[in-house]
């Protein structure tokens, strides 16, 4: 230990103060600094440029359910690594590495609660988890929150938001995509609604399934939503691509979503929709 060291530590300097980490963030589309709080009060939304964050299911539950209150619904367990599955790490490595850094167990939780008064369950799809990645969790996460809506005769509301289908583990997630399809079926069949949420991103195989079936398809702004990137649809069809393509208000321009309203208004939004779509005596 230096002597500089030595005279540090036997100081009584006071204690350290909060640095630009905590009191600041960096906003990822204008790259202004706004302080965390301010960003925070904002709903993840930058006050700047209006910019709408990528946030999980803790901050959805909270910002969607009338006060925040609401029941988690725990999901059938699933296979942990299937296929044995290793790339530059071991897949079982990755899930633990993901589950450190989000506290979920994987990218899909869903919750009972009460938006505008009208009950609901909502299932939240985080990126922050692998990119949002589709794999067998995730259908199982999914269907138990479909069974769950219709067994308490209330709509089934996703919010999407991933690169598609888990990689790791292969063909099983594929299979996801067709399951959640016949999940959503059994819905409709008990004349409940399927309203979807597009959050930024939702691409893959997420749009290929369950992000696009939704009766009422709302996006926040400026979310990407689509199935490919667009380099690789360049590459492919030869031609350059709109301004804005794979935007949601592209999307809306071009009859792909219904509707996309800016965070704060999603509350009031979902509300009003549950209460057109579903009949009193189930709501």
């Amino acid at each position: 230990m230096s002597w500089l060291d030595r005279v540090r530590n036997a100081l009584p300097f006071a204690a350290k103060r909060d640095t630009a980490d905590n009191l600041w963030h960096k906003c990822r589309q204008c790259s202004q600094m706004v302080f965390v709080k301010e960003w925070e009060d904002n709903l993840h939304v930058c006050p700047r440029c209006d910019h709408h964050d990528r946030i999980g299911a803790k901050q959805r539950f909270a910002q969607l359910f009338d006060g925040g209150r609401h029941e988690l619904i725990s999901a059938p367990s699933a296979p942990e690594d299937p296929l044995k599955f290793r790339d530059t790490k071991k897949y079982v490595d990755r899930i633990k590495a993901a589950r450190t850094q989000t506290g979920d167990r994987d990218a899909f939780q869903n919750a009972y609660g009460t938006i505008k008064g009208q009950g609901a369950v909502v299932g939240v799809q985080d990126f922050a988890f692998m990119g949002g990645s589709m794999g067998v969790a995730v259908g199982e996460a999914f269907v138990a929150g479909v069974n769950e809506a219709i067994r308490r005769k209330v709509p089934f509301i996703a919010l999407t938001a991933a690169g598609g289908a888990r990689m790791q583990e292969g063909t099983l997630s594929l299979m996801q995509m067709p399951r959640s399809t016949v999940a959503l079926a059994r819905l409709r069949r008990a004349g409940l609604p399927y309203i979807v949420l597009l959050t930024d991103p939702t691409t893959g195989g997420v749009t290929a399934s369950y992000a696009m079936l939704g009766d009422i398809q709302i996006s926040e702004p400026k979310a990407l939503i689509g199935f490919a990137g667009a380099r690789v649809i360049e590459n492919t069809i030869r031609e350059k691509l709109p301004e804005g393509f794979q935007r949601a208000e592209y999307l809306l321009d071009h009859g792909m979503i219904d509707m996309v309203v800016h965070r704060r208004d999603l509350p009031e939004t979902l509300g009003r929709l549950i209460g057109y779509m579903v009949p009193e005596k189930a709501a």
